[in-house]
């Protein structure tokens, strides 16, 4: 009988977990946007108007109708186990799908903002796909290597020069990586930063190093705007980039402490005096590439926490400058930027 009951107890135990693990590996945090801010898409675009679409994390597609290119183009959406414990590679696709819900087949270049997994480790097929320019740090050009990408479709970008491509002058400025909070997590995704040989998948998570961090400048015969994908910053670093309107990199903004969201916000969005804030890099890493956007996995919440201080530190900012905007961007759907 005692036995039994210890079984008993011992099996109603392991349900819990199993419904515990279960609802980790399945529930979404809420993102750290106000649903107010969305904007939807264009109903017409005017000739020549600078249109984008969003298609999670920081991948960007500009286009003026005439040239287009991307930002980052990730699309691979790798499960938390493959990511803990497993290796990772570019899902084909999950890219050819991608490219398909954002229209496009031809892109002039791509351009990663750094060479963790999200933001680079597709960036080379989107290339050979659309025939673009893989452009980014030495550390992305070997991810491109690896893959088998063309030394001539590949080039190592140099901080502060303009490149042009169509009407739009797009220029690499250095910055920093958002620095986690964690010190064994800042010290596996930021501490020893280069790819020095070209890097070949499946490989494991982390094998995707930094690189060199970059904020992206464009000017454009419309108007001007910068994306940050990841918040970090350096102080000065973008005092010479005016933008009018700049994509704001927010993932795990909360987790940081009052003075370093005050630095960012002042670095990075009054430094160039922006009046529009589009936010990026808010959604999940591992969930669905269609739908709607939803904040972060509950077993990996640790990289998000702090959405509601993150939410009210946006509301703030938006209270206290009655011209500032903030939006957000629908799935994929274009919106037009530059009228």
């Amino acid at each position: 009988m005692l036995l039994r009951s210890i079984l008993s107890v011992l099996g109603v135990g392991l349900l819990g977990l199993l419904l515990g693990v279960g609802w980790l590996l399945h529930a979404y945090e809420d993102p750290p946007v106000d649903p107010a801010w969305a904007i939807p898409a264009a109903t017409s675009i005017p000739d020549g108007a600078v249109r984008v679409r969003f298609t999670g994390t920081s991948t960007l597609l500009f286009s003026d109708g005439t040239t287009a290119w991307m930002v980052d183009g990730w699309f691979t959406r790798p499960s938390l186990l493959s990511l803990l414990v497993g290796e990772i590679e570019p899902d084909v696709a999950a890219i050819e799908a991608g490219l398909a819900a954002n229209e496009v087949d031809r892109l002039a270049v791509v351009i990663p903002v750094h060479s963790h997994y999200d933001h680079a480790m597709d960036a080379p097929e989107v290339a050979r796909r659309t025939g673009a320019l893989l452009l980014g740090s030495e550390s992305t050009a070997n991810i491109g290597r690896g893959w088998g990408l063309d030394e001539d479709r590949i080039r190592v970008a140099k901080h502060g020069t303009p490149y042009r491509f169509g009407d739009f002058t797009i220029t690499l400025i250095r910055t920093k990586h958002f620095q986690f909070p964690d010190p064994a997590l800042r010290e596996q995704a930021l501490a020893d930063p280069r790819i020095d040989a070209p890097l070949v998948p499946p490989v494991e998570t982390f094998d995707y190093r930094v690189g060199q961090p970059y904020a992206i400048h464009v000017a454009h015969p419309k108007g001007r705007f910068l994306i940050q994908g990841s918040a970090g910053y350096v102080v000065e670093g973008l005092r010479d980039y005016p933008a009018e309107t700049v994509f704001l990199g927010i993932g795990g903004l909360g987790t940081q402490t009052a003075d370093y969201r005050e630095a960012y916000w002042r670095e990075t969005v009054e430094r160039v005096g922006a009046r529009r804030i589009i936010p990026i890099h808010w959604d999940t890493l591992i969930g669905p590439i269609e739908g709607p956007f939803t904040g972060e996995l509950a077993a990996a919440a640790f990289l998000s926490a702090g959405s509601d201080v993150l939410l009210e530190f946006l509301r703030e900012k938006l209270a206290a400058s009655p011209d500032l905007r903030v939006e957000t961007l629908p799935r994929y759907a274009p919106v037009v930027l530059l009228p």
